[in-house]
């Protein structure tokens, strides 16, 4: 398995190095010794008239070494303390789109998964409308009186097994990567694959995202301008989700919005407020809200579809966005700066009042520009950046949300080029202190910690028991093990000490292989 991963890993690599996108000749002369010398037996090179940027040549490498790849580089597109803000912002242009697979064979997947013949589900099925990594989707008609157009999505055939061998190679790259850089284990590129491994894991099954879905469109019920489609439950399962069709015109498209009447900048705000309600009230929120997903409805509702990727901030984190935000609005920037403290994000032996003077540094500047100058997702990933001076670990569920704010401000942007996103984000953030930070909050997490004090209380006499029990044992010269218990730990340790012997003499043997490549290949 491990030298499959190597072999995997040698052919991106080579790729990119066709590319110019894995040491790229921009970068060389900052390059160390150790990667010069690499880029050389590699084989970079540079195609003459090949104009493009650096980041517009990773992405162009990765949307052709196939799904797996352009799920990474949609990741990446949220780090860009790792790739740089340049190569960031071209990885957000990744297209996830590729050729169709026959419908007939969508067809099968879907009688095989529901265990039905598809004329007894849908009277129609059309050819697909939208095809990318995982799935495609096509429209539908379905077998009911009165009958539903409905969107029927369908797992591409094998997409599980092509993506579990990329995965495998990834996590491969970053242990290596852990293991000689002290730089990369505090950039923690592991988390980042098992981050990428459970989101592909949760969009394989389709199940999933249903459940998601579902769940948005009960947080968000009430909300009168935005609506989620509804399941259809009967005619779903772990690699078909069949939900209401959406009549709708796309936000990408500004002029179709305005020959309907809608407004663009109203449609902008409601994009904005949309997003931070779901992320603050809730704190469950759709983290893939690129315009392709989202449509306005006749009524003038902002629609969103495709729900594989979603976010999620327990109550820590969203008091951390929320304080953040309103300490930027008011320019209080050592309330800022104490919200990091207050959730260990920052070590103590920094000052905060150092920390503050940074913030304050971020954030002056933006004050007094114009309102279309002025970026929040900018903001929180100088704020991201500034942090990582002060030791601060990057947290997974602050990421993907700097990188939806990012998408959602995008979207803003290409319908009102004037949008002050400061302004329309203001009410929910003063919305969410009044209603948290208030007397009912304060009443409401009362609540909830006499809620958790009985939780412990319930457990406190077996506790007590347990102490008892170990007293006794340590009374009674200390605690012992069956024999048996004893004989187990030592060959589990005796096995774990000869896995890792074997690993290391793969590793040892790949890597040789490896240098050796180049030179034979």
């Amino acid at each position: 398995m491990a030298l499959r991963d190597y072999r995997r890993l040698w052919h991106a690599a080579r790729v990119l190095a066709r590319n110019d996108a894995l040491f790229p000749k921009e970068y060389e002369a900052l390059l160390p010794r150790e990667a010069r010398i690499a880029r050389r037996l590699i084989g970079s090179r540079h195609r003459r008239g090949d104009r493009s940027p650096p980041g517009v040549r990773l992405a162009r490498s990765l949307e052709s070494l196939g799904p797996a790849y352009i799920k990474l580089g949609q990741v990446l597109a949220t780090r860009p303390d790792i790739v740089g803000a340049d190569v960031a912002t071209a990885l957000e242009q990744l297209q996830d789109r590729l050729p169709p697979f026959p419908t007939d064979q969508a067809k099968a997947v879907i009688a095989d998964s529901l265990g039905r013949p598809v004329d007894a589900m849908f009277t129609s099925l059309s050819e697909p409308v939208a095809a990318a990594s995982i799935a495609q989707v096509h429209e539908g008609t379905t077998a009911t009186d009165p009958p539903v157009r409905v969107a029927v999505k369908v797992l591409r055939p094998h997409v599980e097994e092509d993506f579990g061998r990329d995965l495998a190679a990834f996590a491969l790259a970053a242990r290596l990567a852990e293991r000689f850089s002290a730089e990369a284990r505090r950039l923690r590129p592991l988390a980042m694959v098992g981050q990428l491994a459970n989101s592909v894991a949760l969009e394989l099954d389709l199940r999933m995202e249903a459940a998601g879905a579902s769940e948005l469109e009960e947080r968000t019920r009430k909300d009168p301008d935005f609506r989620v489609p509804h399941i259809d439950w009967a005619r779903t399962s772990d690699r078909v989700l069949t939900s209401e069709w959406i009549d709708g015109i796309s936000v990408r498209n500004r002029d179709a919005l305005i020959a309907a009447g809608h407004d663009p900048k109203q449609i902008a705000t409601l994009v904005i407020r949309s997003f931070l309600t779901q992320a603050l009230r809730d704190g469950y929120f759709h983290a893939d809200m690129h315009p392709g997903n989202l449509f306005v409805d006749a009524e003038g509702r902002l629609v969103a579809v495709d729900f594989g990727i979603m976010g999620r901030l327990d109550d820590a984190m969203q008091r951390f966005m929320a304080e953040t935000l309103a300490g930027f609005l008011q320019r209080d920037y050592l309330r800022v700066a104490q919200v990091h403290y207050d959730v260990q994000f920052v070590p103590a032996h920094h000052p905060v009042e150092t920390f503050a003077q940074a913030l304050r540094a971020i954030g002056e500047p933006i004050f007094g520009r114009q309102a279309k100058e002025v970026s929040m997702a900018k903001l929180l990933q100088q704020l991201f950046d500034t942090t990582r001076r002060f030791d601060m670990q990057a947290q997974p569920q602050l990421v993907l949300l700097q990188k939806t704010m990012m998408v959602v401000e995008g979207v803003a942007r290409a319908l009102d080029p004037d949008f002050d996103i400061w302004e329309a984000s203001r009410p929910v953030v003063e919305k969410w202190m009044l209603e948290r930070m208030g007397p009912e909050g304060r009443l409401r997490d009362a609540a909830d910690s006499v809620s958790a004090l009985g939780r412990v209380a319930q457990n406190l006499p077996q506790l007590l028991r347990n102490a008892e029990i170990i007293s006794a044992m340590l009374a009674d010269g200390g605690v012992r093990l069956h024999p048996d218990s004893v004989m187990l730990i030592a060959k589990e340790q005796v096995a774990r000490t000869r896995h890792v012997r074997i690993a290391i003499w793969i590793a040892a043997g790949a890597l040789g292989m490896l240098a050796l490549l180049p030179f034979i290949g």
